[in-house]
């Protein structure tokens, strides 16, 4: 039997659909690729396709995450620098020309221990954790891109390197763009990996198809004053984890209980927000930087179940010796995804 009144109806109705609106924020609801995916949710990698990876991977049991001074394994030591008024965490080692390592968001230093051994093999390593990130120092204010390149100069200088290699990915891809950019005397070569760059990408139409929507709704959400903070607290295992499984390919191949545990320290999601939130003024920096154009070597990197050839289409205007490369059976986060893969571009790059 049905006792409702047509008023009480509407009103309970109103009331369900402002319930499902707000789980949709949060992230509770997880849409899956069926195709892609197992009964769990989870992307299922055929034996054959991952053994290509193992070689790489063959070290990663011994760099410790974590931001303690000290070793950490595998011939890498965690340490800080004081640069200005902030304190930075880095983790270094390894012989050779430096190359410094820049990671994205919501990751720190950790998203690069794959690639670290290897290439510590022939060069020194510097992988940072930026502003707001892992171990480093998270001010107000300071998240655009130039700021953020003058931290890293500021590192890079007082660790005794004015002239180096830069590896970015993610956001990391915004700040390697614009230390070249701003410090070419520095700078003698940029690989970036997996991302668009604001103010050279041409932005995203508002109305997209589900299945790219699900990759750039945040650029919006976390810019806006507040509010994720206010929906995210005590709530970053499921706000990251969602992303984490939606933006990866291969989800088990990522780091996430780590991240998770990185950005549950109190100001840590507000910073990593704090780098979309600059996105107007970065934006802004970047259509004057495009007026110059990069004259080092540039290697662009994508990955066929993310961004695909976006980060070479992205940097075609303002490079002049650029190479680019889209990463098999990868998603978006190539460090860990696809390590071998992703050394099998960066080695020969750096090397020439």
């Amino acid at each position: 039997m049905n006792d409702k009144t047509p008023e009480a109806t509407k009103i309970a109705r109103y009331i369900i659909s402002i319930c499902a609106s707000i789980t949709l924020v949060m992230g509770l609801t997880t849409v899956r690729m069926s195709a892609q995916t197992g009964d769990n949710g989870r992307i299922l990698i055929p034996a054959s396709s991952a053994e290509p990876y193992a070689a790489a991977t063959a070290d990663q049991a011994e760099l410790r995450s974590g931001t303690n001074d000290g070793d950490i394994g595998g011939g890498f030591k965690s340490a800080y620098a004081t640069v200005g008024s902030l304190r930075l965490h880095y983790v270094d080692g390894g012989q050779g020309r430096p190359v410094l390592l820049i990671p994205g968001w919501p990751q720190t230093w950790y998203a690069w221990r794959k690639v670290m051994p290897a290439l510590a093999k022939n060069y020194k390593v510097i992988a940072v954790d930026i502003r707001g990130m892992g171990g480093s120092s998270r001010p107000v204010g300071g998240y655009d891109m130039g700021s953020v390149a003058a931290d890293l100069h500021g590192l890079m200088s007082q660790l005794g390197y004015n002239r180096y290699a830069v590896v970015g990915h993610d956001i990391g891809m915004w700040i390697g763009y614009a230390l070249a950019v701003d410090l070419p005397q520095e700078v003698d070569r940029l690989a970036v990996i997996e991302a668009m760059i604001p103010g050279l990408t041409p932005t995203p139409p508002m109305f997209m198809p589900q299945n790219q929507n699900l990759r750039r709704w945040h650029f919006m959400f976390n810019q806006l004053p507040d509010l994720p903070e206010a929906l995210v607290a005590g709530r970053e295992k499921i706000f990251l984890t969602w992303l984490f499984e939606h933006y990866a390919y291969r989800p088990d191949m990522v780091a996430i209980d780590e991240y998770v545990r990185a950005y549950v320290a109190p100001g840590a999601m507000r910073a990593g927000f704090e780098y979309y939130r600059a996105i107007p003024e970065t934006m802004a920096q970047n259509k004057k930087r495009a007026d110059t154009k990069l004259q080092m070597p540039v290697l662009a990197i994508g990955a066929d179940h993310a961004n695909a050839l976006i980060p070479k289409q992205t940097l075609e205007p303002v490079t002049t010796n650029l190479s680019g490369n889209v990463l098999p059976e990868c998603g978006h986060f190539a460090p860990e995804e696809c390590p071998g893969a992703l050394l099998e571009q960066l080695l020969p790059f750096l090397a020439k």
